[in-house]
């Protein structure tokens, strides 16, 4: 993904001709660097999203629908207190930079007109949305960056603002010959890093792109090219130059062949000339529409952090528990034997002298002598007692050990299940319903606390199969259980990858015969949602749900079932119309 110079020049060109002009109606903080500034401009609301989250910063405009906390933070607030109803006057990226500025005018208390500037800067771990003052003095920043984080830049209220090192690279609209764009690519590495190394705002992917469209080796340095060569590569930079110029720019989003979404840009790409393309019309569409699932697992993906470590910790626990009552358990293996020289002892006390060591009995259960040891400071009916109370200890803790090993590796299988569902939550409110099940199942302490969002409930997937069924997915086990209980009718079909962690799947039948290709497509689909979903082939049980059956005091998602089919399938998804 390179949201570079080239595509912030997109997003600059049309971000001027929507909000230029425009009035700030709202600004909200949905998370922690993350910001969302709804625009009046002719009669339209637009909502300009800011991000500058670590792994994925952006601007665009966004229609997505984003929950903001009950008490907005300050940055939010200092926010509000100079820019609400401001308007806004300019919006450029300067000297090509992955900055973006807009300036803004507002009244300020005494009824006299100021003026403010608001810089995005995208530039990954470092990125920063900063609030600064006509004079460029920062007011305040999403992220403040102190002395001790930065000894290049502090980003702080009261510091003046400037522009983060361009580390002496030259801007793409200066080179006006062969010779200038040859000298300043004369580097001692390979074309493809010496572009995007030389020139202000440009990624490697567009390196790689001249490159690949000049038919040269990017690895190649530019001295070792012929003339023929650098003229192609100069052809190529200019055509890219003149496009940006003339603002021709065409957004696209490049498939790989499952159909997932692998890259995007502004411009033509010839290095995806296999690439299936989805063309937009605006870059913000695109850039939405590409984020919007990439940000999603992102922020997912930071939140649960806490989560998994409390479930994979839990888990080395419970595994390091089974095996030591495992090992306690082989202790157990001799409790007969124990037993039977009791009784070897009881009906050979005739033969026995006090103060005996050991001694050589017929054992009639296996018709041999066998040796027995003895306590010479016991009398003989003492040590068959010794050997029928040890034998009683070992039988009590067999017992005592079999029930806890089998309640040890249901909580293993349930804290699988639970490590299984965090790698498909796609929302707050499946992580908060994975959340409520490690509180019931006592491995988070409860805590009251003052709600900071407002989250809507969280739905499982539904497909809609090739013949028009509806085909249900559970995220987690809270879903799975409702599902098959109180979702799913008795004639409504139910999927589940054998004997391994994954979601229940349920075909609603409406009572009709499901054809052969529902039951494989359903397979298919509690394949892929499974612990088997990288493998070639997953055996799947499938039954009627009334075949179902729960467990008393059993974990959440966990079922039983004697009457059912098998079948052999192959892990997918993508082929299978998605309906949410």
């Amino acid at each position: 993904m390179a949201l570079d110079g080239i595509v912030l020049s997109s997003i600059v060109n049309e971000l001027s001709t929507l909000l230029i002009g425009g009035r700030v109606d709202k600004i909200a903080q949905p998370e922690k660097d993350e910001l969302i500034i709804s625009i009046r401009n002719n009669r339209t609301l637009y909502k300009l999203l800011l991000s500058a989250q670590a792994n994925l910063p952006r601007l665009h405009i966004t229609s997505l629908q984003k929950h903001n906390p009950l008490t907005a933070p300050s940055f939010c607030m200092i926010l509000r207190k100079y820019l609400n109803n401001a308007k806004i006057t300019n919006i450029c990226q300067p000297n090509f930079e992955r900055i973006v500025e807009i300036s803004f005018e507002h009244l300020n208390e005494l009824g006299d007109l100021c003026k403010k500037i608001l810089i995005i800067e995208i530039m990954g771990r470092h990125s920063n949305i900063i609030l600064c003052d006509e004079k460029k003095m920062v007011l305040d920043s999403i992220k403040h960056v102190s002395s001790q984080m930065s000894s290049i830049r502090e980003v702080f209220p009261g510091k003046d603002y400037f522009y983060p090192p361009s580390k002496e690279k030259e801007n793409l609209f200066n080179i006006k010959d062969l010779n200038s764009f040859i000298k300043t690519l004369t580097k001692p590495v390979g074309i493809g890093q010496a572009i995007y190394e030389s020139f202000t705002g440009l990624s490697p992917l567009i390196g790689e792109e001249m490159c690949f469209a000049a038919q040269i080796d990017s690895n190649s340095a530019i001295t070792e090219l012929s003339l023929e060569e650098q003229n192609r590569l100069y052809r190529i930079f200019n055509i890219i130059s003149t496009k940006i110029n003339t603002k021709d720019y065409s957004p696209t989003i490049f498939l790989d062949n499952t159909g997932k979404y692998s890259d995007f840009y502004v411009l033509p790409l010839s290095i995806y000339t296999n690439y299936e393309t989805l063309p937009y019309s605006s870059t913000s569409e695109l850039l939405d529409s590409f984020f919007e699932k990439r940000s999603s697992a992102s922020r997912i993906s930071q939140k649960s952090v806490d989560i998994r470590k409390l479930v994979q910790n839990n888990y080395e626990r419970c595994s390091k528990k089974l095996d030591l009552q495992v090992r306690q358990l082989q202790d157990t293996t001799d409790k007969d034997l124990l037993k039977i020289k009791g009784e070897l002892i009881n009906a050979n006390l005739y033969q026995i002298s006090d103060g005996m060591s050991k001694i050589e009995l017929y054992n009639y259960y296996n018709n041999r002598y066998d040796t027995v040891t003895l306590d010479p400071n016991l009398s003989p009916a003492q040590n068959a007692q010794r050997y029928f109370a040890k034998y009683n200890k070992k039988k009590r803790t067999f017992a005592a050990l079999t029930d806890q090993i089998d309640s040890t590796k249901q909580e293993l299988n349930h804290l699988e299940s639970i490590k299984y569902a965090l790698d498909f939550t796609t929302t707050e409110e499946d992580l908060m319903q994975i959340k409520n099940e490690l509180i019931a199942s006592g491995y988070i302490k409860f805590k009251k606390t003052k709600a900071k969002k407002l989250l809507n409930k969280s739905e499982p997937f539904h497909y809609m199969s090739s013949d028009g069924f509806d085909i249900y997915v559970g995220k987690n086990n809270i879903q799975n259980e409702e599902l098959w209980i109180k979702f799913a009718t008795n004639g409504d079909w139910w999927f589940h990858a054998k004997d391994i962690p994954g979601s229940h799947v349920i075909v609603k039948t409406g009572g009709k015969e499901l054809p052969d290709r529902v039951f494989e497509e359903a397979a298919a689909l509690a394949a892929y949602y499974s612990k088997g979903k990288d493998s070639g082939k997953v055996t799947v049980d499938y039954t009627l749900k009334k075949n179902l059956k729960k467990p008393n005091g059993s974990a959440p998602g966990f079922v039983i079932y004697h009457t059912n089919f098998s079948m052999l399938v192959e892990p997918k998804e993508h082929t299978i119309k998605r309906v949410n």
